[in-house]
């Protein structure tokens, strides 16, 4: 256990917490799952 003259000097860290998204920036509506991706043939009548 520190003594009060340590605690003066140094003070107590605060744990920071690493985020596992960093790209996100703390919103996660901005997250998105491409379920699958593919290309579809034109519908007949515009052609």
């Amino acid at each position: 256990m520190p003594t009060i003259s340590q605690l003066v000097r140094n003070g107590r860290k605060k744990i920071v917490s690493k985020t596992k998204s960093p790209a996100l920036q703390d919103s996660p509506q901005k997250r998105g799952v491409c379920v699958r991706v593919f290309t579809q043939t034109p519908k007949k009548p515009n052609s």
